[in-house]
């Protein structure tokens, strides 16, 4: 019998090889050019205004699309824990899943408003230019990847528009905007232009996440009853509107939109919410539970017949765990640049963004049941 990290790798090769897109199955896939290799811009978003000199979501969870790096500036300008990363999972070719690094992406241009800044990346990723402008680099690319390690996406639009208005496929990192208006802003932007989107928590592309999807949809433990998702950690006002982000994914990707309403309660460091819909049982959405800070983050997936629960981790392991989840969530994009296929709906982004607004709204006014179509606009 073939071993689960066999499995794993040839499941991972068929992902790259865009038989599948990472959560579901793509449909009506576009053209693709065979031998093409495509040139992706990388943007460094900014946290109110200051910039991010080593952004985890560029140089971790970019860093799939280039073909080789320079382990001597990764030391440079990573701290201990990212360079164990790069050494042990990222760039280690016995963790490759057969396919790593991308053989038709490289990243050619990033920018960052400080071009000083911005050469340290040039220097970690050999053979890619600062950006002299946005506008410019979106004239030599193929598609656009926006990251963000933790701001709340209040420049994401000024810095996806240019590639936008030209039709270019972008992912765009949570939060993906500020508000519920503006992450709408930015949808019915893409939309316009006819520009594929992509945005998404890292914890849609779970190993244990594509094990419950496929629970769900073969009914073998019958129907999905409800769903509680948490995250480790403490809570913090601030912190909801960006971490909260993470289980209020996990709950999408499972149960779906139309969400209708939600509560959210926090004491101390722990929050919890509570999220509702019309015709479907509720979920539970945990941010800062103790218990579970040794694996960051826990669902528990209640069937009819069984309860599935899962963490970042692969047979333990959440560092080659947490590998999987951004490779997964780039070969994701990946496959949308190829085929513009979008392989997450509009509908979910938006939603996840006014779960978050409506929490916040709910705390306020002594945890009431705050329906979503108050945050909508």
């Amino acid at each position: 019998m073939p071993t689960r990290r066999q499995l794993l790798a040839s499941a991972a090769a068929g992902l790259a090889a865009g038989n599948l897109a990472p959560v579901e199955k793509a449909a009506g896939a576009g053209d693709e050019t065979p031998g093409k290799v495509y040139r992706i811009g990388v943007i460094s978003a900014r946290i109110n205004g200051q910039p991010q000199p080593a952004n985890d979501h560029t140089w971790h969870f970019a860093q799939y699309f280039h073909p080789t790096i320079s382990l001597e500036a990764i030391r440079k300008y990573q701290d201990p824990g990212s360079v164990r990363m790069y050494e042990d999972y990222m760039r280690n070719p016995r963790t490759n899943f057969g396919i790593l690094p991308f053989p038709d992406a490289k990243i050619t241009h990033y920018y960052e408003a400080d071009p000083k800044i911005a050469e340290r990346f040039t220097e970690a990723f050999p053979g890619v230019r600062v950006a002299a402008s946005l506008e410019q680099m979106v004239q030599e690319v193929d598609a656009v990847y926006l990251g963000d390690a933790s701001g709340k996406g209040e420049d994401h639009f000024d810095l996806v528009a240019p590639g936008l208005a030209r039709g270019l496929p972008t992912f765009c990192d949570k939060p993906i905007g500020g508000s519920v208006a503006g992450t709408r802003k930015i949808l019915e932007f893409a939309q316009r232009h006819k520009a594929p989107l992509m945005s998404s928590s890292l914890f849609r592309h779970e190993w244990g996440m594509e094990e419950a999807l496929r629970l769900r949809d073969s009914k073998e433990l019958g129907d999905l009853q409800y769903v509680i998702a948490s995250l480790g950690g403490g809570y913090s006002p601030d912190g909801w509107l960006v971490y909260g982000q993470h289980p209020a994914w996990t709950v999408m990707t499972l149960c779906g939109p139309g969400v209708d309403s939600v509560s959210l309660y926090a004491r101390n460091a722990a929050a919890h919410a509570l999220i509702t819909w019309p015709d479907r049982m509720p979920a539970e959405l945990w941010y800062g539970r103790p218990d579970i800070a040794h694996d960051y983050c826990s669902t528990a997936v209640h069937f009819a017949k069984r309860r599935f629960e899962f963490t970042p981790g692969i047979e333990g392991n959440f560092w080659l765990g947490h590998h999987y989840e951004m490779f997964n969530m780039a070969s994701a994009f990946r496959a949308m640049v190829k085929t513009r296929v979008e392989p997450v709906p509009h509908r979910e982004i938006l939603e996840v963004t006014a779960i978050i607004h409506a929490g916040v709204k709910s705390l306020a006014e002594k945890s009431r049941l705050v329906s979503l179509a108050e945050v909508m606009g």
